[in-house]
């Protein structure tokens, strides 16, 4: 496992602060949850786009023929 060194802002470091308070997570916990949430939007967020591309049907060498 590597370590990160990431400078944060003041605000975000009362969130890190307020949430081990709260929690009883350590601080590497919290950014971790933080991180993981993070990537699980981003991939939400690119099966949504990829559902909204148009989807092409039909004969591939008609498909073609209409590029040329």
């Amino acid at each position: 496992m590597s370590t990160l060194s990431i400078p944060l802002t003041p605000e975000l470091e009362k969130f890190v602060l307020d949430t081990v308070a709260e929690s009883g997570l350590t601080k590497a916990d919290v950014v971790r949850q933080a991180i993981k949430h993070y990537a699980s939007e981003l991939a939400v967020q690119r099966v949504l786009r990829a559902a909204q591309e148009p989807t092409l049907t039909g004969d591939l060498d008609e498909l073609a023929n209409l590029l040329d």
